[in-house]
């Protein structure tokens, strides 16, 4: 019997899951032992897994599970150096040169577990089997207009929150943009053909904004890619790898430029192949805009868990494309989870 243990997030302004009861329900019916941990902040709440039959488990009582549980969350685990003996499935952010990705690895490697990273649970062709890609571009997008709206101002933008709905977010996304005067003209989009992309080009277009879609057609010169710089909004939507080439480079803030907010919505800034070369780490909930100059002003919006602005919205949506693949997890006929399992084994050894 596969045993799923579902711990609940331990980050600030995380409130996002990955297993719905609807989901968990399907899990108990073919045969899996499902174990949740209560928690007061998830955007479902627990009494919905209790209905659905679900054994329920302290809040972050995940490290005294047996051994034999897969412990499946979502975002980072605490840094408090302890080893790790479960194998765990989560995003990892740990095969890109992170540093903090490297401790994490080795946490692994002395406690013997497993990290089957959801960024790389991929189906034979290479695409990834569940992504909360779409919700990330949409919030984004949001925070970045936000930036901007702010900027009109004189200001930097000041904390944000969850929103109810994505209709919640839009109209009072709408009338912040009324209040700065208009929204900005333009915006362009890198990796628009994209689950990211199309959720960002939806926000813009639903504010007013004329969106300019690339994808890797139009960045496969390797640039310099001076047309970012004659748009009021670039928005970074790929995941880079050791090919992408830089979009916007170091001298970007002091050339002359019509663009005054980025979103970077991949958000890696401590990778070794971070493609927007004027910052060098995320942005927070509570200053969701890092200012890199003043004249005329560019701010970057780096926030790296962007799908929590929607948390019920982004968590169904992400649930039900991963519930195929949770339920393949004993039997792995895709052989989506032996390619993560090798994945992790590659990057373990070089620690």
């Amino acid at each position: 019997m596969t045993h799923i243990w579902v711990r609940a997030e331990q980050r600030a302004n995380e409130t996002r899951v990955g297993l719905t009861p609807d989901g968990a329900a399907t899990l108990l019916k073919a045969g899996f032992k499902v174990t949740v941990e209560a928690s007061d902040t998830r955007a479902i709440a627990t009494q919905g897994y209790v209905d659905a039959g679900c054994t329920i488990a302290s809040e972050h009582s995940w490290p005294d599970a047996p051994h034999d549980a897969v412990i499946f969350g979502l975002k980072e685990l605490p840094e408090d150096g302890t080893a790790l003996p479960h194998c765990h499935i989560m995003f990892g952010h740990a095969y890109k040169g992170q540093s903090a990705g490297r401790t994490l690895l080795q946490r692994f490697k002395a406690g013997g577990g497993t990290l089957l990273d959801l960024e790389y649970l991929t189906n034979d062709t290479g695409r990834r089997v569940a992504a909360f890609g779409y919700w990330a571009g949409f919030a984004g997008a949001a925070v970045t207009l936000k930036c901007w709206a702010a900027q009109q101002r004189g200001a930097v933008a000041g904390p944000v929150a969850p929103y109810a709905s994505a209709q919640a977010l839009k109209l009072a996304l709408a009338e912040e943009l009324r209040e700065a005067g208009a929204p900005p003209k333009t915006a362009l989009i890198i990796g628009a053909l994209g689950r990211v992309g199309t959720g960002a080009a939806d926000l813009c277009r639903a504010m007013g904004v004329t969106v300019t879609g690339w994808d890797m057609a139009e960045t496969k010169s390797g640039g310099p890619f001076p047309e970012i710089l004659d748009h009021d909004l670039f928005f970074n939507c790929i995941l880079a790898g050791p090919t992408t080439p830089a979009f916007v480079r170091p001298d970007a803030p002091t050339a002359a430029r019509r663009l005054r907010v980025i979103g970077d919505i991949a958000c890696d800034p401590d990778s070794d192949f971070n493609p927007v070369q004027v910052y060098d780490r995320a942005t927070t909930w509570a200053a969701p805009a890092l200012r890199v100059h003043d004249d005329p002003p560019l701010d970057v919006m780096a926030i790296d868990n962007l799908p929590s602005m929607l948390p019920r919205e982004s968590s169904e949506d992400f649930a039900g494309q991963l519930l195929p693949t949770l339920l393949d997890l004993g039997q792995d006929r895709s052989g989506t989870w032996s390619r993560a399992k090798s994945l992790f084994d590659d990057h373990v050894k070089r620690v």
